[in-house]
């Protein structure tokens, strides 16, 4: 029997995936639509008014004179608290980094006292509050009057001077925040180290190379890709905790607001001015933290997240009227 060939006329029904001609026809191409998410729409919308309603809440708060505000945002004496708290917060996580750095390789040294003092120095300081360390470096005068230098058993004194005058406030709270801060900063680089692959120490030992020169050289530039988000956000609690200084006097942002505001009776004006102040430095340190991971991100990833300012120029690049040029992606 001969057997004749049979086509599905164009007009005739929908075509589905499996109705072909039998000449062997492709059927239509699939356009494939988006999934539609209404409810994300519907979420996004009620944070954004009750961000409004409580922005408006506070604006038009009769309660708050933002005449204050204003007047106290660029004063003088708040500026200096700024300036003051910007040196504690430097100059408390630069020392600190450095004894963190000491402290994590006495933590991985084989050598057991080395090992024993920099677990003793950690538990202490980690175990403990901030505030109480900051009180006791205070009142460091009440415990010891006079700080000498000398051979011990021995009433023979090379060196002595009263205590409060060796630690006044600012060097007391200094030194609180320094070695608090160095037994964190201690167990943030301890883990970036380990994170290393133990088989580059063999190669560069194998290469020759000094334990030392192999520390800083191989080990500690593959680890900072671990230890820089964390050190960041430590950065950004330093600047927050000089706060505390305020119950030994120390004049930084935070105290300075405290006087100011006992004296015109404006507390909340006040607090709004310090907030925003700690709103600007923490967005300020943002920065360099964001361009260091990228840095050390480098051989970790194919291609690097744009920069703020590299998606910004791409926005650009995408309005009317701006083309994007050859040999970009827009």
């Amino acid at each position: 029997m001969k057997q004749g060939t049979a086509t599905i006329p164009p007009g005739e029904g929908s075509a589905t995936a499996d109705e072909r001609s039998i000449d062997g026809a492709a059927p239509d191409d699939v356009v494939a639509v988006p999934l539609r998410h209404p409810w994300r729409w519907v979420g996004a919308g009620l944070l954004a008014l009750g961000f409004a309603a409580l922005a408006s809440s506070l604006w038009e708060n009769p309660n708050i004179d933002h005449a204050t505000i204003s007047s106290f945002v660029f004063n003088p004496r708040i500026l200096n608290g700024v300036g003051l708290t910007l040196i504690l917060t430097v100059v408390a996580m630069v020392v600190s980094t450095i004894l963190g750095v000491l402290l994590a390789i006495m933590r991985l040294s084989k050598n057991p006292v080395m090992n024993a003092f920099a677990w003793f120095y950690v538990w202490v300081f980690r175990g403990t509050p901030l505030l109480i360390q900051i009180v006791f470096w205070g009142y460091l005068g009440l415990l010891y009057a006079q700080i000498s230098l000398g051979i011990p058993l021995t009433e023979l004194t090379a060196f002595s001077i009263d205590t409060n005058t060796l630690v006044p406030a600012f060097t007391a709270g200094l030194l609180a925040m320094t070695l608090n801060q160095a037994a964190y900063s201690a167990e943030i680089i301890r883990g970036g180290m380990l994170s290393v692959d133990t088989g580059q120490h063999e190669a560069a030992s194998s290469l020759g190379m000094s334990p030392t020169f192999t520390l800083f050289r191989v080990v500690l530039p593959q680890a900072m890709r671990v230890i820089i988000p964390p050190m960041g956000n430590e950065t950004i609690s330093m600047l927050k905790n000089t706060s505390l200084l305020s119950v030994i006097a120390v004049l930084e942002l935070y105290t300075v607001a405290t006087q100011i505001s006992s004296q015109n009776l404006r507390q909340v004006e006040l607090l709004v001015v310090v907030s925003c102040w700690y709103l600007f430095l923490t967005s300020i340190l943002a920065i360099p933290q964001y361009y260091l991971e990228r840095h050390y991100g480098k051989g970790n990833s194919r291609q690097l997240a744009p920069t703020p300012l590299g998606r910004i120029s791409a926005a650009w690049r995408r309005t009317p009227g701006h083309p994007v040029p050859k040999g970009t992606q827009p």
